[in-house]
């Protein structure tokens, strides 16, 4: 029993000098994750929320009052350009559109009765021509008969009064034709004034008809038959039909953060889900980029809100489906994801590596023999601020073999959604220290390093920790 005892006993001084040799040479290293520098495709992507939207849509209005006699399509109908959605009551208006165009054919009926007249009234003028070429042969005979003296004077003077007569004859039939082209003329023009006033009288018919202007879809009726509509400004209570949207060019217009609308530029393609049509993705291009910020409380533009506040703002932004579906509908929510950069084989590292580093600190804590110096302040006692820059802390040896931290400045381009593209400072398969967080926020130049391999857990949101 006693040696069962003894054995155990050494066994755990064994396994306490153990333990203390391995806390002793573990004591001072700083347990790090890392990973390396790969080349990969990168790409940007900016992402905006709103909805879809027609690019060409109308609200038909009212343009006569009445009551609505019939609705011809109901909410969700397609209709195509020209054909007839509704119509007011328009019995006075047929009324004198059937009246006037009785008075037209009653106009070109007295413009056939006076060129009759006018026929006839030449006819007269041949006529007494006629009449009057022969009582000028009569009247040169009785002058020659007269001026030998073998026509009486009674006859010379009847033959005379003959000839002036036709002469008058004639003149009077002239002036009757005058007359009877004058009627007709008289008459074409009351004819051109019932037309004109038949055109107006069928405009005011058509008023109260209303035509579709466009192939589209009925996304808005706010009114049923029977209702009465008046003509007034759009979108007042009464005054519309329906809405009818062009879906054949469709848009969805999202807003993006203002910090992101910079890189946003016309024509570049961007993928757009539907909330409603899950599994779906539509390609398109960006073919607005709004220059008016947005209250992101209120959506109204900064330009037109009477406050002071300051408050986040986006931007509107306006993508074009190139391919777009007969689901779709005005009004369903979207996401957008907007390509803005895009580069093939290009160095990258992990964003959460980037981190900004004073590399005068790392010298400060070496002359202090390890231990971080005070901070620096200037003659008003405020901290003086130091000269930190961007980079990555990569993992090198020293000469005895042990890990260490060493802080190396990186310029960097385009970023992806995990990764960041590095433009100087690293070379490809490098190891740089990706976290925890605030090791990176502390961790010195030289620092002593030890991999952290335990495996990632796994929690409740999704995020590893």
């Amino acid at each position: 029993m006693k040696k069962i005892l003894l054995t155990v006993l050494a066994v755990l001084v064994a396994a306490g000098l153990v333990t203390f040799m391995v806390i002793k040479q573990q004591s001072g290293y700083t347990k790090v994750m890392t990973a390396h520098v790969v080349r990969e495709d990168l790409t940007t992507v900016v992402s905006g929320t709103g909805q879809i939207k027609p690019k060409t849509y109308v609200n038909l209005g009212a343009t006569a009052m009445g009551r609505i006699t019939h609705l011809y399509v109901k909410e969700g109908d397609h209709v195509k350009k020209g054909q007839l959605v509704a119509t007011v009551e328009n019995v006075a208006q047929e009324a004198q559109v059937t009246g006037q165009e009785a008075a037209i054919s009653a106009a070109r009926t007295d413009i056939a009765s006076y060129i009759a007249a006018e026929k006839t009234a030449e006819a007269n003028v041949e006529h007494a021509k006629a009449d009057l070429e022969q009582k000028k042969l009569d009247w040169d005979r009785a002058q020659a008969l007269y001026k030998d003296g073998i026509m009486a004077k009674q006859d010379y003077d009847a033959k005379k009064a003959a000839y002036d007569l036709d002469v008058a004859s004639v003149a009077q039939a002239v002036a009757g034709v005058n007359q009877a082209k004058a009627n007709t003329d008289s008459a074409r023009g009351h004819l051109q004034t019932a037309v004109a006033t038949l055109a107006a009288n069928k405009n005011a018919l058509d008023l109260t008809q209303a035509i579709a202007p466009f192939n589209g879809i009925v996304t808005n009726e706010p009114v049923r038959e029977g209702e009465t509509v008046v003509e007034g400004i759009q979108n007042t209570e009464g005054s519309t039909f329906m809405t009818l949207a062009d879906m054949s060019v469709v848009t969805a217009e999202v807003k993006v953060d203002e910090t992101d609308i910079v890189n946003i530029q016309m024509g570049q393609p961007a993928d757009v889900t539907i909330d409603a049509l899950p599994g779906k993705v539509f390609k398109g291009t960006v073919t607005l980029v709004g220059d008016q910020a947005l209250l992101r409380s209120t959506g109204i533009a900064t330009s037109q809100s009477t406050t002071g506040t300051e408050e986040a703002k986006d931007f509107k932004v306006v993508v074009t489906l190139t391919d777009p579906s007969d689901e779709l509908r005005p009004g369903l929510s979207c996401t957008a994801k907007i390509t803005t950069a895009h580069k093939s084989n290009v160095l990258s590292l992990p964003i959460q590596a980037l981190t900004m580093h004073d590399p005068a600190n790392d010298n400060k804590a070496k002359s202090s023999g390890g231990v971080q110096a005070a901070s620096v302040t200037n003659a008003d006692g405020e901290e003086a601020k130091s000269n930190e820059v961007q980079g990555v802390f990569i993992v090198e040896k020293d000469p005895k073999g042990r890990l260490r931290a060493k802080f190396v400045p990186v310029t960097t381009g385009i970023t992806g959604a995990t990764d960041i593209e590095v433009l100087s400072g690293l070379s490809q398969g490098a190891e740089i220290v990706t976290g925890p967080y605030k090791t990176l926020r502390v961790l010195k130049g030289g620092s002593l390093l030890k991999r952290d391999t335990s495996p990632a857990v796994i929690s409740t949101t999704g995020s590893s920790s």
